[in-house]
């Protein structure tokens, strides 16, 4: 196993930390630290076997990145969302699996629970998953229903105290090792309802998927329902109809925005050195134009996503935010991020390809987050349908 030294430096061409606060900067230092010390060191070796490191769970909930914007009086930190949105950067840096290990947790457990549970909910579970004695998943892409969650077959029926829950999801972060899911699923009258499906619940199963290209050290699976019996108490009493589970793809999106520039970061930072130090016809290329022309566009992509993302953290912090400003934000970094593992593959040449290097892992992570939680197209008719008033999507 690699134990190289994690020397990564982050780019701030335009001195956007001196928009942050003391304490914001002080908590992305923090998560930065303990990803070189203990991400960096172990998530090649991770990646290659396609092994989830389990023990990540319990460290970011010592280190507070399950749901940070959330009360303390939960188990929260009671953070601001720019804190939130540099802890995303800085796990996404170490990894896009770590990330959304962390992201699933607060913004699709966590956060349905506390803003749409009862207070007995709320005391039950969101301690437990803040400090990752829990882990949690959110259940709502089904193998037939991706983009149009409206077509939801998963569905429940009522049996004196509880419900018979059946169906399936698909795609699951964090399924195979989570003592509960968040489930949307539709009830007799065809309404959309949260429940919260425990592990031990008598026919609740969750099958691992195998064989992924991308976020091989994240943990993804099914849900299978097979007449689970979940007590009426576990039905979320606080949200009717789909936007539950998308108001709380909004706080994950918002997370994604910060995140995947996180792994943009660092893949420029290992093509800016690489190319400093790799010499070509008796000088470094990093001296040639092609290389200049990627290495500038890398950083004018960067600065411009770090500048839109502290402006959406404002607004977020102000209660300004609209939906269709967070799509815009997590399409743009997803898609610049994208841009730039490319561009830095092409830097290191055959060497890019190699675990000796982040950029390919990133590369192949950042295929799945372009996707998920809205894809990319979906994002861009959701701008669209914003700006134009006319919707594309029937």
């Amino acid at each position: 196993m690699s134990l190289k030294k994690d020397l990564f430096e982050s780019p701030d061409y335009f001195k956007v930390d001196e928009l942050l606060s003391e304490e914001q900067i002080m908590i992305r230092d923090a998560v930065r630290s303990y990803v070189k010390k203990e991400i960096s060191p172990i998530i090649e070796d991770y990646s290659q076997r396609a092994e989830f490191p389990q023990q990540i769970v319990k460290q970011l909930g010592d280190l507070g990145c399950f749901g940070p914007t959330l009360p303390t009086a939960y188990g929260g930190g009671g953070l601001d969302y720019i804190s939130y949105g540099l802890m995303m950067q800085e796990l996404e840096r170490g990894d896009s699996g770590v990330r959304s290990t962390a992201s699933v947790q607060g913004s699709l457990v966590m956060y349905p629970i506390y803003a749409y549970g009862s207070e007995e909910q709320k005391q039950k579970y969101l301690p437990k998953l803040a400090s990752g004695e829990w882990l949690g998943c959110f259940g709502l892409t089904e193998p037939d229903h991706g983009s149009d969650p409206a077509g939801m077959l998963t569905n429940f029926k009522e049996e004196d105290d509880a419900v018979i829950l059946n169906g399936s999801k698909m795609w699951i972060s964090n399924a195979p090792f989570a003592q509960v899911a968040v489930v949307w699923a539709k009830d007799e009258q065809g309404d959309v309802y949260g429940l919260i499906v425990e592990r031990g619940m008598p026919g609740f199963s969750t099958p691992t998927t195998h064989n992924k290209w991308s976020l091989r050290a994240s943990a993804t699976g099914e849900l299978v329902f097979d007449h689970v019996r979940v007590p009426k108490e576990n039905i979320l009493p606080g949200v009717t109809g789909l936007k539950g589970p998308l108001g709380c793809l909004t706080k994950a999106r918002y997370g994604i925005a910060w995140g995947v520039i996180g792994a943009a970061m660092d893949c420029y930072d290992t093509a800016l050195r690489y190319a400093q130090q790799r010499q070509q016809f008796g000088k470094p290329i990093a001296a040639f134009q092609l290389q200049q022309k990627k290495l500038a566009e890398m950083i004018t992509e960067i600065t411009k996503a770090q500048l839109l993302n502290w402006r959406l953290g404002v607004l977020m912090n102000e209660g300004k935010a609209t939906p269709q400003q967070v799509s815009m934000a997590k399409r743009n970094s997803c898609e610049i991020a994208t841009n730039i593992c490319r561009d830095a593959r092409q830097i290191l040449g055959g060497m890019g390809i190699t675990g000796e290097y982040p950029v390919m892992r990133h590369m192949m992570n950042l295929e799945s987050v372009i996707t998920y939680e809205g894809t990319h197209d979906i994002h861009l008719l959701i701008t669209g349908l914003d700006i134009t008033g006319e919707n594309a999507f029937k």
